[in-house]
């Protein structure tokens, strides 16, 4: 009897454990490596030098990260993908390794590196995969360099300002922002000038994109609008607004994740992209 009681204060226990834990939503688990790159460097840009690597054989798939982040944010989407497909990372202009000039961010400015870095690697058209401001600028090209792009899987990204929430108060961000800072001292070739980089980014973000109806029904390239059930950034109404509007576009709302899905859940993330390019079952 003593024994049986013992287990069964035992399961009470596990199950109270399990039942306070933080959801996985409001977790922000450490930032991935990137594997062994066939080839990487800086590449001269349209002015400024962009740091890129690129992994693996097959049909071209990009990755573009987020605002303030890295490439390094990818590592387990290179790992999925790698197997399958040419992966190419990048850094945008001023984030990462890559230098940036006087010219102020823009989308517009930041697509047309992405489009002069294909180049320089003689990839002519890629698919595209972003997740927040790297969403957008695949956005940006699927609608101004659609011969570029042959699919576009958008994650958390805004068609207009008024499309993202007030994170001032999320937990997750904030701490995504003061990681974003260390990152930048470790990485960029201007370390000491984070909060001066945050400010210059802050006004893209406040007067970027706008896009109208007509706009998004400019593209024609197949394109997936994603995001998490739970992001602290985007509101849900202007992710559907973007897939409704966008010609045959899809419409993806990845369970118990947030903006930073493919950290929190990076194997749902990967089978989601996998399955986009077309490989189904490949992911596993």
């Amino acid at each position: 009897m003593m024994f049986r009681n013992f287990c069964a204060a035992l399961v009470i226990t596990v199950s109270l454990g399990s039942a306070q834990a933080a959801p996985q939503w409001l977790s922000l688990p450490p930032t991935p490596t990137l594997p062994k790159a066939a080839q990487s460097g800086l590449a001269p840009v349209n002015g400024v030098k962009i740091w890129y690597a690129v992994y693996g054989r097959g049909e071209p798939v990009i990755l573009l990260h987020g605002g303030l982040a890295n490439a390094n944010y990818w590592g387990h989407q290179v790992r999925a993908l790698q197997r399958h497909y040419q992966v190419i990372v990048m850094e945008s202009r001023g984030h990462g390794r890559s230098s940036r000039n006087q010219e102020p961010y823009g989308y517009d400015v930041m697509a047309s590196d992405v489009v002069a870095l294909l180049d320089r690697l003689k990839i002519k058209k890629a698919a595209i995969v972003g997740w927040s401001d790297g969403a957008i600028i695949g956005l940006d090209i699927a609608m101004k360099h659609p011969e570029r792009v042959s699919r576009l899987f958008a994650f958390a990204a805004n068609s207009d300002p008024s499309g993202v929430a007030d994170i001032a108060s999320s937990e997750v961000f904030n701490a995504y922002i003061a990681r974003a800072g260390e990152e930048y001292k470790r990485l960029s070739p201007t370390p000491t000038e984070y909060k001066n980089f945050v400010a210059e980014i802050t006004k893209m973000w406040e007067s970027q994109p706008k896009w109208t109806a007509s706009d998004l029904a400019a593209i024609k390239v197949p394109t997936w609008i994603v995001d998490g059930d739970h992001d602290e950034a985007i509101k849900r109404d202007n992710t559907e607004f973007m897939a409704a509007n966008i010609p045959g576009a899809g419409l993806l709302i990845q369970p118990q994740v947030s903006h930073f899905s493919f950290l929190q859940d990076p194997e749902q993330f990967n089978e989601d992209v996998l399955r986009f390019l077309g490989r189904g079952a490949a992911a596993k």
